[in-house]
């Protein structure tokens, strides 16, 4: 069964990774599954390299949980066994399985018929990345001061979208915006996308995450915060963010940074890191050592001035053979007077909370991360800002998780 909260976080050669999956304010269980398959040996890595997952379940009861962990249970394991296929065929091929298995558990039974749940999958390569998916779980890929989407949403919209060569802003509201076009699960064939393999470089950053966080918030906003932070608080951060926008939908994500890309492959994971991942509950609030929250601040004020430095070489030439039409979309994420006014507006009302809850909280932790904030804008250190903002974020969800009731909540943040 799927926790209702799951963190887990892994280095290996080269290669940093963090996944959260949280169950949302308003679910009452998480369908969303993920799965991180890193290389452990050089061999794998040249043949195989890291496979990291995201799936979004549907169906009624326990069904889209089922799917889902069939999802990512099944994907790895098919993968590596695809040894005579290049890269791309076996994830493919891999993909296709999950679906048989998906799909046969649901003839199985009355309660699962119809069960099904989307996949995407990012497979880091010596030639480059791979991104295959099927559904409206989503790949990003962040490089210097651009934010891009690596797969096509397999949605309702979407189709509609691109069939009248339009934005999908541009289809009429009364289009439902939940419904996917396809899945694995509910038909006994299905269309795998995948795309690339792109150049990889160091400090490149990858984003794998269900439609629970882009839902809530617009792509130009996760860019600005993802370009911003350290690794270890990203996927964090930005589960707060949506949470605190509403929560509607179970939210899972997964990030992943190149730290050096001529250390890929060149070190085993260590066996604790892979057998046994960190999961944390959602009624334990996560720890830093004996950092004091005021050191904490203070080092990610230093992380904020320190990011955006040249863009590096690329390790690799662009392949010819590349598969697909990606990026689908493109966003500029540099944080700016205006670009970070959404953050702000959130941490502003989010002191306008104080009188409303009975929460055993500090509400002057709040106003000092906002205050220097303030400072920060003041000076045109506007990245420098983004952490302090998202420091006070991250900081009321602790308290909340720690306090919240287990009904869901109704919790929401106007940012209309």
């Amino acid at each position: 069964m799927a926790k209702p909260y799951s963190k887990l976080e892994q280095n290996v050669g080269g290669l940093h990774c963090v996944a959260v999956s949280d169950v949302g304010m308003r679910r009452a269980s998480n369908q969303d599954s993920l799965a991180i398959s890193l290389a452990d040996s050089s061999e794998r890595w040249q043949n195989h390299g890291h496979l990291l997952l995201v799936a979004d379940g549907m169906g009624a009861h326990a069904a889209g949980e089922l799917a889902s962990q069939i999802a990512t249970d099944t994907i790895p394991h098919s993968y590596l066994r695809q040894s005579a296929e290049s890269p791309s065929e076996a994830i493919v091929a891999a993909l296709r399985a999950a679906n048989d298995a998906i799909h046969t558990k649901g003839q199985s039974t009355v309660d699962f018929q119809g069960m099904g749940t989307t996949c995407s999958g990012l497979v880091l390569l010596p030639g480059g990345a791979l991104a295959a998916h099927v559904g409206d779980s989503r790949v990003y890929r962040l490089r210097c001061e651009l934010f891009e989407q690596l797969t096509f949403d397999h949605s309702l919209v979407w189709e509609m979208a691109a069939a009248g060569d339009a934005a999908e802003e541009d289809v009429p509201d009364y289009v439902p915006k939940n419904v996917i076009t396809r899945s694995l699960g509910p038909h006994s064939t299905v269309a795998v996308d995948v795309e690339g393999p792109f150049p990889l470089a160091t400090g490149d950053r990858f984003l794998l995450c269900s439609d629970g966080l882009t839902g809530p918030l617009k792509p130009e906003l996760i860019g600005m915060v993802f370009r911003a932070l350290p690794l270890a608080d990203v996927a964090q951060t930005l589960i707060d963010l949506a949470n605190l926008l509403g929560g509607p939908d179970n939210i899972t994500a997964v990030v992943a940074e190149v730290v050096d890309v001529a250390q890929l492959g060149k070190a085993k994971p260590s066996e604790t890191a892979m057998n046994n991942p960190t999961v944390i509950h959602s009624s334990q609030p996560s720890r830093r050592g004996g950092e004091t929250w005021w050191d904490w601040v203070l080092r990610m004020v230093s992380f904020g001035r320190q990011r955006g430095k040249a863009c590096p070489e690329l390790a690799t030439r662009q392949p010819i053979n590349i598969r697909g039409k990606a990026p689908y979309r493109q966003h500029a994420c540099t944080a700016s007077a205006t670009s970070i006014e959404s953050l702000s507006d959130i941490v502003r009302q989010l002191e306008g909370l104080e009188n409303q809850r009975e929460w055993n909280f500090d509400w002057k932790e709040i106003q000092t991360y906002r205050h220097q904030a303030h400072q920060a804008i003041a000076k045109g250190e506007y990245q420098s800002a983004v952490v302090s903002y998202c420091s006070a974020v991250r900081r009321l969800m602790q308290s909340l998780r720690e306090t919240r009731r287990k009904k869901p909540s109704d919790s929401t943040i106007d940012l209309g």
